[in-house]
């Protein structure tokens, strides 16, 4: 990807900004995200500021205990809802999640294949290998991590045989002579491999001239290296610039070990947004949506992926690399484990100090609460510290961070020659200079 040397910037629609207690908010509009409307008009306002691409994660299992105090993981299906987006947009990237943990190859490159066609050439496609919900698809046991990824590379391979299997050259379209396609080019793929066995060809053919863009969001050993040989944009989890600049390096250099032009592969930390007219009212925004945090559970998450039980110790207490002991049993998540280690080796915070970080009270992403216009400058600061090529924007706190980051955040990245003021080429892979 080129694009200009530009940031490159996606929106999640994983309604970030209802997070916490954002969603009791009289304006939160919480009644009605299941409803299309609601993020048509989202959808609608991203592309009025020129954001590359709106980016639906997914989940295939729902913690119900959890949804007392907050919506959770509970969503629409990502290819329909995109489905209806596509129909009230006309340029806006749209980047659907499908795991290769549990669907089968063939329906995927169906499915995004398709999105392609309903969107005219804006699909992109979120490769995950899935930690939870294996108990909705199967009585087996959940893969291990190095597993999952090998699971994953094959399916990879797959959906993209299947892409190319029905070219779109193959349509003929001869009316005069009654030829609709030419059937020697399309064929099956005849793929046999440890995890699947497809036959071929795909029912959709390709969309003209429209690659479809891969993103990953993997940043464990494993994950690192499956990203750096598939993927052209790298969803990072990257709570400094310290840990962005070391993870954009690390997937760079694995890209061109794997042959790849490392400028074709994007890396994208999540940026938690908290926007305020002024610094207070930002302030207050994060403060209000953090309130009812449940200290316990906080404590729970440290133990599980440090094995230290930091609730009988003072809060004032450093906590040292020495007090961390090797853990001899798997974790949901080697990403987070590993940044909190790192947080405490870099840091030594102290217990409190701990419990207050994004790696434990947020998801470890990049936090940013202020104005837009301070915003921006430190967006130029990571850019430029080669941090990231760009962001995935995480409104928090309420829908006027949203507001901010479409009417006051992206004009002033445009304004300082950070970002494209319009859309380039004629589809989502041209526009990123794929």
């Amino acid at each position: 990807m080129t694009r200009s040397g530009k940031l490159c910037i996606g929106l999640s629609l994983s309604i970030t900004w209802l997070n916490g207690e954002g969603w009791r908010r009289p304006d939160s509009d919480v009644e009605n995200i299941h409803r299309a409307e609601f993020y048509i008009d989202i959808a609608r306002r991203a592309e009025a500021a020129k954001l590359d691409f709106l980016f639906r994660p997914d989940s295939l299992f729902l913690d119900a205990s959890r949804l007392s105090s907050a919506p959770g993981f509970s969503s629409l299906d990502p290819s329909l809802l995109l489905t209806a987006i596509a129909q009230e947009t006309q340029r806006i990237g749209l980047v659907s999640t499908a795991s290769t943990s549990f669907y089968p190859p063939y329906v995927v490159a169906r499915q995004i294949q398709s999105l392609n066609w309903l969107s005219r050439g804006r699909a992109g496609w979120n490769v995950v290998t899935s930690m939870d919900g294996s108990d909705n698809f199967s009585d087996q046991p959940m893969l291990s991590s190095a597993e999952r990824y090998a699971r994953a590379r094959e399916f990879t391979d797959v959906v993209q045989a299947l892409w190319a299997s029905y070219p779109d050259e193959a349509l003929v379209l001869d009316r005069a002579n009654g030829v609709y396609a030419d059937a020697e080019r399309v064929r099956p793929i005849h793929h046999r491999g440890r995890h699947f066995s497809v036959e071929g060809p795909l029912t959709v053919p390709t969309y003209p001239s429209a690659k479809i863009p891969l993103f990953q969001a993997g940043a464990s050993e494993w994950g690192r290296d499956f990203a750096a040989r598939v993927a052209h944009g790298v969803f990072a989890a990257a709570p400094d610039i310290a840990a962005g600049v070391d993870l954009r390096a690390d997937l760079r250099s694995r890209a061109d070990a794997h042959g790849r032009d490392p400028n074709d592969l994007r890396v994208l930390p999540g940026l938690s947004l908290f926007l305020g007219d002024t610094e207070s009212e930002a302030r207050d925004l994060y403060a209000q949506t953090h309130a009812g945090q449940n200290l316990q559970r906080k404590q729970a998450y440290v133990l599980e992926n440090l094995g230290l039980d930091v609730g009988p110790l003072p809060a004032d207490m450093s906590i040292t690399p020495d007090m961390l002991s090797k853990l001899n049993r798997p974790v949901r998540s080697r990403t987070h484990a590993d940044l909190l280690r790192r947080l405490i080796e870099r840091e030594t915070p102290t217990v409190s100090e701990l419990l207050e970080r994004p790696e434990v009270s947020g998801s470890a992403h990049w936090l940013f609460v202020g104005t837009p216009q301070d915003a921006a400058r430190e967006i130029a600061r990571w850019f430029e510290a080669g941090a990231g090529d760009g962001f995935i924007a995480l409104p928090g706190g309420s829908a006027r961070s949203m507001e901010l980051l479409f009417e006051n955040l992206m004009p002033h990245l445009i304004e300082d020659g950070l970002f494209d003021a319009d859309y380039r080429g004629g589809n989502f892979a041209e526009h990123l200079g794929i």
